[in-house]
């Protein structure tokens, strides 16, 4: 029998909607002053940074980092760590469009770690849309959500 078989079962959170109801819109001046400070120029042809495929996708998603913990039965002051995020964009971010979220929960697996004991590792898919539907990105987030309670 596997170590992760004495383990309580993670929540069963799959498939829990990630839809938002806020418009999120990429303004110039914001785009102007993150692109800044990166080092670079905004491009010319209203193109937005790509690094708005997670803000857009965090702030618009229908929960905040706190609801999506709470969803997952974890308390978001033990420190929700970011594993990994990946991107797949049918076509660049422009300034000035609006768009919305569309998004679930893939999966939440209760695991043992060397370094963290007890975790929960959560993996979740959002999609940008314009507000005509048209999916511009879609991103998988993966979190760890360390199990203290259960070491």
């Amino acid at each position: 029998m596997s170590d992760e078989a004495e383990l309580p079962p993670a929540p069963a959170v799959a498939g829990t909607s990630l839809d938002g109801t806020k418009i999120f819109t990429i303004t110039a001046e914001e785009n102007a002053a993150l692109c800044r400070s990166t080092g670079i120029e905004p491009a010319a042809d209203g193109t937005a940074h790509p690094i708005y495929y997670y803000i857009a996708t965090q702030v618009a998603m229908g929960k905040t980092v706190a609801g999506v913990c709470e969803t997952c039965e974890f308390d978001v002051d033990d420190g929700p760590m970011m594993g990994s995020s990946g991107v797949k964009f049918s076509r660049p971010m422009k300034v000035g469009e609006s768009y919305k979220v569309t998004g679930e929960i893939l999966g939440l697996v209760r695991k043992r770690s060397r370094k963290l004991g007890v975790m929960d590792v959560l993996t979740y898919r959002l999609r940008l849309n314009t507000l005509d539907g048209e999916q511009v990105l879609e991103t998988d987030n993966v979190w760890v959500l360390p199990r203290k309670e259960l070491a």
